[in-house]
């Protein structure tokens, strides 16, 4: 048992599915599928070591961020009735707070390069975190947007030499498929609200940063996972059944998320 668990791929493939699987198909009845993303999230960091929080170094102000960030939407979704304004709120004050997150890496820099590279990273979290944010009220394409994200995000950073990273990049893909394959099983959406959408968003855009910040990862693949947000917004087939949405959603994000994964693995050659 031991030494299945101790598997990198189970530990950020099936064990994180296993857990948003079932955290959505538990709770969807009670408004709080959303928290599939973050059970998976939390599954793997467990697993392999990553829910500690002292020293605070990047890495871990990255990970208290990330759990932050669905106990956030969570009070949003039940206090007041969100939409795309606190979304975007949320993702400017999520940009912000990724300079925190680097901010040990990021004063090593010279001033001029500090600003850029800062600034970067502010607009990417900002951008990515704001538009998945924003699907909180359509549960396929913000499932798809979490698979892609997570997924894209993940590999790319195991491309960039930042296996744990990767990892809890994949779980989050892991946990998106799970939410999705509930709805996929029911027939009909579930809410997904602010606890999935800021979850997945914060997860993945840090999760991606961090490749960049503390890795190989290059601006050209966070470039392209930005465009993953987008690409959940493309056209369904509305009129068709829930699995096949979920499935056509999927293709549109995975396409986007592994695009990344290409070009970071030609970066590897």
């Amino acid at each position: 048992m031991d030494a299945w668990l101790n598997d990198p791929m189970v530990q950020s493939s099936l064990v994180p599915f296993l857990a948003g699987f079932l955290v959505a198909l538990a709770l969807f009845k009670f408004r709080l599928g959303g928290l599939a993303a973050v059970a998976g999230f939390c599954a793997t960091a467990w697993l392999i070591g990553e829910l500690q929080f002292t020293p605070l170094t990047a890495k871990r102000k990255l990970m208290l961020l990330a759990l932050a960030a669905p106990a956030l939407g969570l009070l949003a979704d039940f206090a007041f009735r969100s939409g795309r304004t606190t979304a975007y709120i949320l993702g400017v004050v999520a940009g912000g707070l990724a300079l925190w997150v680097f901010s040990s890496v990021l004063v090593q820099k010279a001033p001029m390069q500090m600003f850029l590279v800062g600034g970067g990273i502010a607009l990417f979290v900002a951008w990515t975190v704001a538009l998945t944010a924003s699907l909180q009220g359509d549960s396929v394409r913000a499932g798809a947007a979490g698979l892609g994200l997570g997924l894209g995000a993940g590999f790319a950073a195991v491309m960039a030499a930042t296996a744990s990273l990767g990892q809890l990049g994949m779980a989050l893909g892991a946990a998106s498929g799970g939410f999705l394959l509930v709805q996929m099983l029911l027939g009909r959406r579930i809410d997904a609200g602010l606890a999935f959408c800021l979850a997945a968003g914060v997860q993945g855009a840090l999760i991606a940063a961090g490749a960049l910040m503390l890795a190989g990862l290059r601006w050209i693949e966070l470039a392209i996972l930005a465009a993953v947000p987008l690409a959940a917004r493309l056209p369904l087939p509305l009129r068709w059944p829930v699995w096949v949405q979920a499935i056509v959603a999927s293709f549109y994000t995975l396409a986007g998320g592994g695009a990344a994964v290409a070009v970071a693995y030609l970066a590897t050659r």
